[in-house]
């Protein structure tokens, strides 16, 4: 069920069963949900995680989803213009090479700077995490899904709730959660931006080319030909 992904990974309870969430525990608690709070802009989540801060809930466990676009710091895949594809690639090991910083994660995720104590003002950016992350030579990126696994409060964009090969990704589980929309009049555009996309008239031209040459050539034509009437339309 959706409880074992309440299940405490952040050292809060570390002397109970990790597993405590899936049955009620003493009888009377049930799975606690995570609330996910989506905004339209990382500037947003900025501004919302400093009013936590000013809050009675500053010390509740949370993490922040962004993009590697924020959150990488590897000196060359930082400035590469594919951060996906290239930290991948870093991760499979395909040139040989391998990631510090993502085996330095659990530095970073078990930091005591973003653990829940008590008495103590938590919350925290998206900058102070990766401040945090340059000085351990840890992955901020990673080190914030790491987190997701005990907090109480995910704060994300959007297109994270939205976009389901984005959630799949993420690991994002909604069902029996909590979700909120800042400013939720945004929604339809980035719905509707999430099942879209823009190709160029020289991209179809290039695409119906590819097509002609797999239906003259018989390649599997009855899937080829109909991919080219598209094409041709659209051209």
């Amino acid at each position: 069920g959706p409880c074992t992904e309440c299940s405490c990974s952040s050292g809060k309870e570390p002397e109970k069963d990790p597993n405590h969430t899936k049955k009620k525990d003493n009888g009377d608690r049930l799975c606690i949900p995570k609330i996910f709070f989506g905004t339209r802009t990382h500037k947003q989540i900025t501004q919302i995680s400093r009013e936590l801060k000013r809050t009675a809930y500053s010390s509740v466990p949370m993490t922040i989803l962004s993009s590697r676009d924020y959150t990488c710091i590897h000196p060359m895949v930082s400035h590469s213009s594919n951060r996906n594809e290239m930290c991948v690639e870093l991760l499979e090991g395909k040139h040989g090479k391998s990631c510090s910083y993502y085996h330095g994660v659990h530095k970073l995720s078990e930091h005591h700077a973003l653990q829940p104590a008590a008495r103590v003002s938590q919350a925290w950016d998206i900058e102070d995490l990766v401040s945090l992350g340059r000085k351990l030579r840890a992955c901020p990126y990673f080190a914030a899904r790491e987190l997701m696994v005990g907090a109480d409060i995910v704060f994300c964009p959007y297109n994270y709730l939205l976009d389901p090969q984005i959630r799949d990704s993420m690991d994002i589980k909604l069902k029996d959660q909590v979700v909120i929309l800042d400013e939720a009049h945004n929604i339809e555009d980035c719905a509707r931006e999430s099942v879209s996309f823009g190709v160029t008239e020289s991209q179809l031209r290039a695409a119906r080319e590819e097509l002609d040459f797999m239906v003259s050539n018989n390649i599997r034509q009855k899937h080829h030909e109909p991919l080219r009437a598209v094409c041709c339309s659209l051209i």
